[in-house]
């Protein structure tokens, strides 16, 4: 029986690489360790309904200070991914059956965890016909059923293997936001992303815009990992072109001596040149601090990007 606790079982296909060292954080990176009362109330909520949270199979450094709040980002479609990029800490390998009752019971936590907006993600599953795209409308459709007014925005896999239908099935169950990650500039993407392909990614977004303009597109970035800043704002061009409203940006964190590299810690002052920047480039939302992720302060950044639309409507 595998032991997911154990990195050599948890990421099979990274046992045999070199180590690379693990560099020392600078101040502006460092949190402190997860307590609090909150913190333990919204761990329950996860345990008694048996859910995956990203927040812990990432390893991600703002746990603490989100289950604090009682916010969380629910991981559907168990905790084992069919790829095996050589940034991420969630397991490598064959997962287990998809399970019929997880849609009802992300919607029962995030009732319970009073939520007024949830953040839905997953592995990515190649082994479905349909990468799980049915699975994630069915768990839109039950949130909304038990909390109508939560506002939802789904982090999901590309699809790459599926038929390019099975889009509409996600696009159909009306997401309030709809977030692809293209984690990192194309060139890297041999050594980081390998399983995946960026313009593959890109036209994902672009289609969803297309499909439905009412949603809100959305994506983010890593730097640290090698990539330089004319790369950088090459993505950004490129997300421009395929309409997405929302960006994210921030530090690469090196899970395990297996994964790649830290290639340098980004400054501050870097990543508010970039924030800069993609606003000047016509973001309607930007995130890019070193410990931005995905869905840090997703329910507020949520509130501003609406606001952001609806004054960019009345200018006409």
């Amino acid at each position: 029986m595998r032991d997911l606790k154990l990195p050599e079982q948890r990421h099979p296909e990274k046992a045999h690489r070199p180590d690379n060292a693990q560099p020392r954080k600078p101040k502006w990176i460092r949190v402190k360790a997860p307590t609090g009362e909150g913190y333990n109330a919204t761990k329950k909520i996860m345990r008694d309904n048996k859910l995956v949270t990203v927040c812990e199979e990432a390893g991600c450094p703002n746990a603490g200070e989100c289950w604090s709040a009682g916010h969380a980002t629910m991981m559907i479609m168990g905790e084992i991914c069919t790829r095996g990029c050589t940034f991420c800490n969630i397991a490598t390998g064959k997962p287990n059956a998809l399970d019929a009752f997880e849609p009802g019971r992300v919607a029962d936590a995030v009732a319970k965890l009073g939520l007024n907006h949830v953040v839905i993600t997953s592995v990515d599953r190649d082994d479905l016909e349909d990468g799980g795209a049915e699975h994630f409308a069915q768990t839109i459709r039950a949130v909304r059923h038990r909390s109508p007014t939560t506002t939802i925005e789904i982090l999901t896999p590309d699809f790459l293997k599926c038929a390019p239908e099975v889009l509409e099935v996600v696009v159909a169950a009306k997401p309030d936001v709809f977030n692809h990650n293209l984690e990192t500039v194309p060139g890297l993407y041999p050594q980081v992303r390998p399983g995946a392909r960026y313009f593959h990614s890109l036209r994902l977004l672009q289609r969803v815009k297309e499909m439905d303009p009412s949603i809100f597109t959305k994506s983010g970035i890593m730097v640290g990992l090698g990539e330089d800043k004319q790369a950088v704002h090459q993505v950004m061009d490129d997300m421009r072109a395929a309409d997405i409203d929302f960006l994210t940006i921030g530090q690469y964190l090196q899970p395990t001596p297996k994964h790649h590299g830290v290639d340098r810690f980004v400054t501050p002052e870097e990543f508010e040149g970039y924030e800069k920047a993609a606003y000047g480039k016509g973001f309607l939302m930007v995130s890019a601090t070193p410990l931005t992720r995905s869905s840090y302060h997703a329910g507020d950044d949520f509130a501003r990007l609406r606001a952001a639309r609806e004054a960019q409507l009345a200018k006409g």
